[in-house]
């Protein structure tokens, strides 16, 4: 009790922002699914210009989960097709950037110094840097966790900024391009967000995504805790 005491106390700032990345994903879907609702055909016939303000506002939007990234993809290939993808990959990367510049501003390296008071866990944590990489990948690949929270947590570790973006943009690309898929071939893009048709298929590789996310992550962690326990005892 004495420690998430002391957590809540030293870290408010940071906790609260994280809470508010996981509900800010349903209030911006239902309002662009409104929108769309509204205006269907808002998006045909954009200029150049025009599009490269979509691609750098959903960028935006994602890295502060105004927008869901799901939500993104389906929406995106339904109005740009393949000729799309790159776009939607820069906004990715463009969002995961934001994201990570934005929460290493508001926490200011508070919760690892927190950590710092807790031998233990800080060594957890350095363990988990040193698998980083791995760490990135499967927290994106999964299709159940926030974009937006996980962008917020990674940037919280202090992890490597670039190593940081190429795990994002890997582990992002594998449900992306399913959802995105889906989006070029639907015909109603209310239908489309409100009631995506993954099939079968669709739902066994999410179902798939989704377990290798639970496992690899356990995998990872689980060593990272074995190898500071391993260095603790012989420091000791």
């Amino acid at each position: 009790m004495a420690f998430l005491k002391e957590l809540f106390q030293k870290n408010a700032s940071t906790l609260l922002s994280m809470g508010l990345l996981v509900a800010m994903p349903v209030v911006g879907s239902t309002s662009l699914t409104i929108l769309l609702y509204n205006y269907q055909d808002l998006l045909h016939h954009l200029s150049l210009g025009q599009v490269l303000l979509y691609f750098l506002l959903i960028g935006v939007t994602m890295a502060f989960a105004l927008t869901p990234t799901t939500f993104v993809a389906l929406v995106t290939g339904f109005y740009f097709d393949w000729a799309g993808l790159p776009g939607m990959v820069v906004a990715y990367a463009l969002a995961a950037l934001v994201g990570y510049e934005v929460a290493s501003r508001l926490d200011h390296g508070k919760m690892t110094t927190f950590l710092h008071h807790f031998p233990k866990a800080d060594a957890v944590m350095r363990e988990l840097k040193n698998e980083s990489l791995q760490l990135i990948i499967l927290t994106r690949i999964s299709p159940v966790l926030p974009f937006a929270l996980m962008t917020f947590v990674l940037a919280v570790m202090r992890i490597d900024r670039r190593r940081f973006l190429l795990g994002s943009v890997l582990g992002m690309l594998p449900r992306s391009l399913f959802f995105y898929w889906l989006g070029t071939k639907a015909q109603d893009v209310f239908a489309l967000v409100n009631h995506p048709d993954t099939g079968t298929a669709g739902k066994l590789l999410l179902l798939v995504l989704v377990v290798i996310s639970l496992f690899g992550l356990y995998y990872v962690f689980n060593r990272a805790l074995k190898r500071a326990l391993n260095r603790s005892t012989t420091a000791e």
